[in-house]
Order: structure tokens, then sequence, then C-alpha cells
């Protein structure tokens, strides 16, 4: 395939309106090893998505491409944007929390394309489901900085010495990893550095003054600030603080969601979507929501505990003001905090004393107990609700399909009646349970 027409596949995808320079440059390279550093939210999936398309044999030649992503959300979304880019292509997703045995099927026909977690990719090498051959054509490690830390250090070892060499490697991050270990070869490679010179101007620092060293009131008051419409994740260092925040928030009636690494996949899923269609538009997170969360419109970040680091500090940051869009950044300190150099103010910002309780989210979410494996498609659940509900199509929005259950944003006001209306009709001739998600 040319360089025109993989830019026209690229352009032709949802919110994409013109390559940016990296992009570009990344899909001209004829490097056989490139690191790529560029800002979260610059788009780098798809820049190294047309890289592999570009290198891809005709459809049917066997596993021809690998992309290894340190966290489950972030093989995810990988998956789905190669899916839109490359078409025609069979492109399959691996990771923790997701059925081995549906994996194992998705393997017949082979794809050409596997998306996955270092720990889960190993697994299917260990048990011999994922055999790798002569035909790789393509290894990317995204987000190495993080896949190449000690804690991942033996997977990775073992999965590389397992693959072998491709014909081309490619490794992206935000930040620049100093010293890479001695299993991978980077002697060689082409350096893209696209680091954005007007972050600033899109992204606006702003100082949150608690004056106890417990931040909750103060997050409390900024939230009920804020425009209930607008989406922010709240980032906190521990598990067990997100819990307190949590339930803090919901008894102060904010909408608020829990995302962090002792949910399961499932429940971790939820919480996303609940956030991304607005029917949750605060989400308390660990940094595991820091890397490979990409939610559109996410209008600000609240740093409730300070970064342990100057990465986790750009990570987080870059959840919002992604591409051209604007965003905020909160940073509430108390006199417990000590800043970093890097934490550099525009302005300071103090929540109203009295504050009245803010309105509830205008969208919720139903569930439905049936999904991609019992042969539902968006359309069929679009068709369903349009059918027997009497609503507007342009009054449902998101609408999600998993294995086995769907999700679907509908209007707050319309929860009551459509849930009884829709649990006496029938799905594509099936009987479904159909009930509201909770939070």
């Amino acid at each position: 395939m040319t360089e025109r027409e993989i830019i026209e596949r690229a352009k032709a995808l949802d919110g994409i309106k013109e390559l940016n320079p990296m992009q570009l440059k990344v899909l001209g390279s004829s490097a056989r090893q490139l690191v790529l550093v560029s800002p979260t939210g610059s788009g780098k999936t798809l820049a190294f998505g047309m890289r592999i398309l570009r290198n891809l044999r005709s459809p049917g030649s066997g596993l021809q491409a690998i992309v290894l992503a340190p966290s489950r959300e972030l093989v995810i979304q990988t998956a789905s944007v190669l899916r839109q880019l490359c078409r025609g292509y069979k492109t399959a997703a691996f990771y923790g929390g997701h059925s081995v045995a549906d994996e194992k099927a998705s393997l017949s026909p082979e794809p050409e394309i596997i998306v996955a977690t270092p720990g889960r990719f190993l697994d299917h090498l260990q048990r011999g489901n994922i055999v790798p051959s002569q035909s790789l054509r393509s290894v990317v490690l995204d987000e190495y900085d993080k896949s190449l830390q000690l804690g991942f250090e033996g997977e990775m070892k073992r999965i590389m010495r397992r693959i072998g060499v491709a014909d081309q490697l490619t490794m992206t991050s935000a930040t620049m990893l100093p010293v890479f270990p001695d299993y991978i070869n980077v002697a060689d490679a082409e350096v893209i550095e696209a680091l954005s010179q007007d972050d600033s101007k899109r992204l606006e620092i702003i100082s949150v003054e608690s004056f106890s060293r417990d931040k909750l009131d103060s997050l409390v008051g900024l939230l009920a600030s804020m425009n209930p419409r607008e989406k922010a994740i709240v980032f906190v260092n521990h598990r067990e603080s997100a819990d307190r925040i949590c339930g803090r928030l919901r008894k102060e009636h904010i909408s608020a969601g829990l995302y962090h690494g002792a949910l399961d996949q499932q429940q971790r899923a939820t919480a996303i979507d609940l956030f991304a269609n607005g029917s949750t538009p605060v989400l308390v997170a660990t940094d595991l929501a820091a890397r490979g969360l990409d939610v559109t419109g996410l209008d600000a970040v609240i740093h409730y505990h300070l970064p342990v680091d100057e990465a986790t500090w750009i990570h987080r940051n870059g959840r919002t003001a992604r591409q051209d869009a604007s965003g905020r950044v909160y940073v509430i300190t108390s006199e417990a905090d000590s800043l970093a150099s890097y934490i550099r103010f525009d302005r300071a910002y103090q929540p109203p004393a009295t504050l009245q309780r803010p309105p509830l989210p205008s969208v919720a979410t139903l569930h439905i107990n049936a999904g991609r494996k019992e042969k539902i498609s968006r359309g069929d659940v679009l068709g369903y609700i349009l059918k027997n509900s009497g609503l507007p199509s342009d009054s449902i929005g998101r609408i999600i399909v998993y294995d086995h259950y769907s999700l679907v944003a509908v209007p707050r006001d319309s929860v009551a009646y459509m849930l009884e209306t829709l649990n006496a009709n029938k799905l594509k001739g099936k009987r479904v349970r159909v009930t509201r998600v909770r939070s």
C-alpha cells in the first residue's frame, strides 16, 4: 500500500482531519529501528499503526505484526485503532481479565496483527497457541519506558528472545528512557522527538490551596464549582485513597467513578465507559489511568496527591489537552506538600466557600446481557432501543458491545420507562435482561 493510500485511510478515521508532522515523519521513515518520543495525545498510535500498515504483506500471510503495551486499557484502545486503520487484516487483542479460551479461538484463522500485554502474550507463547514465524514484519513496544522497567524485565526478555528479529522495531513513549536493557538492540535506531512547543498555551496549570492536610473538602469544593458537564480525572497515589475519596464524593452527590488495579477487568472497563459517556463525569483513579486512557473531551486533570516523579506528572497531564484541544490541570496542595521544580503554576484558584449541590448528569447507562458472542451488534442495540422506546436517535449516546454484554448511554429522565418497555420486548428474537448501571 502506498503512503498516499495509507494517509487517506488515516484521514477517514473519526476526528482525523490532517496528519501532524510527527505522524508523517514516522510514516516516511525507512529505519529498521525507530524510537518515537512524543507527548501523550499527539497521535502516536496512529503513527505506528501507519508504519505497521505500510509494512504488511497481503492478508492471509500469517502473523505479521505484534504490538506489546503495558496495560489492558492501552491494548483495547490500540486494537480498536488498528482494526479501523488496517481493515482487511485481522487484529486480535490479548490481555488479563479476558477469556483465554476466547483468545485462543480468535487465533483461527491466524490474525495478521496481535496487540497484547506482555504477560498474556507470553502465556500464549508458552502454551504454544502463538508460534512466531519468519513472516513477522513489525514489532511495536508501546509506552516502552513502562514495559521495559524492572517489573516487566523477565517477561519482556523471554518474549523478545522467542519472537526473534522482526523487519521493523518501533518503540514509543512520551518520555525517553535513559538506558535500554541489553536485550533490546537500538544502537542504530532513528530517534524522532516530537516534543510540542505550544503545550503551555493549551494546558493551564492551576494551584488550589488546601487549608488542611486532608484535602477532601478542597476537592469537593473544586468539583462542585466546575461545570457539571465537564469531565475530570482525580489522580491519587494509593488504591485505599481512591476508595475513600470516591465514597466521600458520592455522599456529596457528585457522580464519581472508581478506577484502580484492585478492580477486575469488567469493573474497570465499566468505570471508563460511564466516564466517557458522561454518566459519571468524575473519575477517581490511581496512576493506572495515566497511560493508555484516551477519553474524548477530558476537560481537567486534578492532582489530589502530587505525582511521584516528572514522568508521572507528564503522563497524568497528558490525559487532557490532547491533539489541538485545551485543558486545565489543578494541583491541590497543603502545608505537608513539597513542590518539585517541574511543577510551575499559571495561576491560583480558591473555590467558593458556599456551594450549591451540583446537578445530576443528564446521562445514564443501561446494561444489556447480550453481546458479540450472542451475535449482537451496535446496530442491533440501537434498533432495539429506537423501536421499543420511541426516543429519537440523537438522544441515544455511546453504545459499546462486549463479548457477552452491551452498554448504552441514554437520557437519565427516560430510564424508568425504558427499563419497563425494553424488558417487555425481545432483542433479535431473544429475551434479554436490561438493567441500569450504578456507579
